[in-house]
């Protein structure tokens, strides 16, 4: 639709000006960034947030529901585009982008808040003609009182096909997924509908904010004197903010004593270090190591017992990161810029080796909603080749007796067992260990040797993680 905001105005009815929300102007810029840029919104939000609290323009209200609109308008995103479809009389591609971020999350505070549709109309049209312009505010106007008409379940049962003709787009548009990752993560849990239902559900609620506490360089009790903390469901080091607040606030994390680490990728550096082990327990290898949370706390375990670690990280930005988690650890450590697959190191020289291997992410999509539409399943034939190459390199690594942990943030079957079962049978001289002891107290872990976690019965991201040994 053509912008008419230069059309002349009838005589006698003056102006008004559009009124600015900074509140939806900064979702606007966050989705936008997310569009354009192929940004992620854990990355964006947070420096468009501090500017705003900086420049008075947001109190902690302001920022909650900015994170709300960004974050629900991304996670509901395929739901949002089929009731989309529904009420605009154009193919959704042929939508100005801008023009669709702003319905998006005008469908959003329709849909999935508690906010008044008079309101959520009435603030999503002012959006637009501050963003967009008076004649395309008039587009974004027809098209929300449209969606109006109907709740979110109204409008399921009219874009949703029946779950007995369809169960796998039926999940796709309810849960707001794409169809192959239904079918993928469908696949990994097993198991009927409910249990799929609650895994998907679960990928579209905001995950907790979950902080480590460094073993010899902070305590839980420390942690626990914050607002609305409370401790982990598993880890000893956890310590779970449940009402999200600013981690970088806190004394211990700016400090780099405590970080931010979900409990499932805890769970994988504890395992990693708590494996039985026959023999020497004095070099330990982290050798896909950025952005360095799991490096820190392996760093941390390993001075405890006298032991070194090595991390290694191929890109130099992330082994920045890595070295400013490990700044201060209390034992000896070393960072270095390397390429896992052409290991800067001899072969049989560790105890411990951790290989955290580049994945699609789909264990995260509570943290990183965006991801789930930028994926598609030609990405798993891109990352094969190298998850095979550092988990053979981790199998050279390590000693014989030595323990190997290799884990993934992802529940997908290719990413997972395919890798492992691969490389058994090209490395006859290394077996399984069962992990799931190595997880105490974890409920649900399956039948082994291996550990899947998941959103919906851990808490947790889908980590994966198995753990071998060299026999020979």
């Amino acid at each position: 639709m053509s912008d008419t905001s230069r059309r002349p105005r009838k005589p006698g009815k003056p102006y008004r000006r559009p009124k600015k929300d900074p509140v939806r102007i900064l979702a606007f810029e966050a989705l936008r960034a997310v569009d354009e840029r192929d940004a992620y919104a854990n990355l964006v939000l947070p420096p468009l947030l501090r500017k705003a609290r900086e420049g008075g323009e947001f109190d902690g209200r302001d920022a909650a529901l900015a994170t709300e609109l960004v974050y629900g308008t991304l996670r509901r995103q395929g739901t949002y585009d089929a009731v989309l479809a529904e009420c605009v009389d154009r193919p959704l591609r042929e939508v100005d982008p801008p023009v669709l971020d702003v319905l998006s999350l005008g469908v959003h505070q329709l849909l999935g808040t508690r906010i008044p549709s008079h309101a959520a109309v009435s603030a999503t049209v002012e959006l637009a003609r501050v963003v967009l312009g008076d004649g395309r505010a008039k587009f974004v106007n027809a098209v929300l009182r449209k969606v109006a008409q109907h709740d979110l379940d109204g409008w399921l049962e009219r874009v949703a096909p029946p779950y007995d003709q369809d169960p796998e787009d039926h999940l796709a548009v309810v849960h707001s997924h794409p169809r192959w990752v239904v079918s993928a993560l469908w696949d990994s849990l097993g198991g009927g509908r409910a249990g799929v239902e609650a895994l998907l559900a679960a990928d579209n609620e905001r995950p907790e904010v979950t902080l480590v506490a460094r073993p010899g360089r902070a305590t839980t009790d420390e942690l626990l004197r914050e607002d609305a903390a409370v401790p982990g469901r598993w880890s000893p080091y956890a310590v779970r903010l449940t009402e999200g607040g600013e981690p970088g606030a806190i004394e211990a994390v700016r400090e780099g004593r405590a970080g931010v680490q979900d409990e499932g990728s805890q769970l994988v550096a504890l395992a990693l270090a708590n494996a039985p082990l026959d023999g020497p327990d004095e070099k330990w290898l982290d050798g896909c190591a950025g952005p360095g949370g799991k490096a820190a706390l392996l760093g941390a375990l390993a001075a405890e017992r006298g032991a070194s670690l090595l991390a290694a990280e191929k890109q130099p930005h992330r082994a920045g990161l890595v070295a400013k988690a490990l700044h201060g650890n209390p034992g000896p450590y070393q960072v270095i810029t390397a390429d896992g697959t052409r290991p800067a190191w001899r072969p049989g020289s560790f105890d411990r080796v951790l290989m955290d291997v580049p994945c699609t992410g789909l264990g995260a999509l509570r943290r990183r909603p965006e991801a789930r539409w930028r994926r598609r399943p030609e990405d798993l034939d891109g990352f094969a080749p190298l998850q095979r190459g550092l988990l053979r390199t981790a199998l050279e690594s390590v000693r014989v007796g030595g323990i190997v942990g290799y884990a993934t943030c992802s529940p997908h079957l290719a990413e997972t067992r395919a890798v492992v079962a691969d490389m058994l049978k090209q490395f006859p001289e290394a077996e399984l260990v069962d992990a799931r002891p190595l997880l105490p107290g974890v409920p649900d872990l399956g039948d082994g040797p291996d550990v899947q976690l998941w959103p919906h019965l851990h808490g947790t991201d889908a980590m994966y993680l198995a753990i071998i040994r060299r026999t020979a």
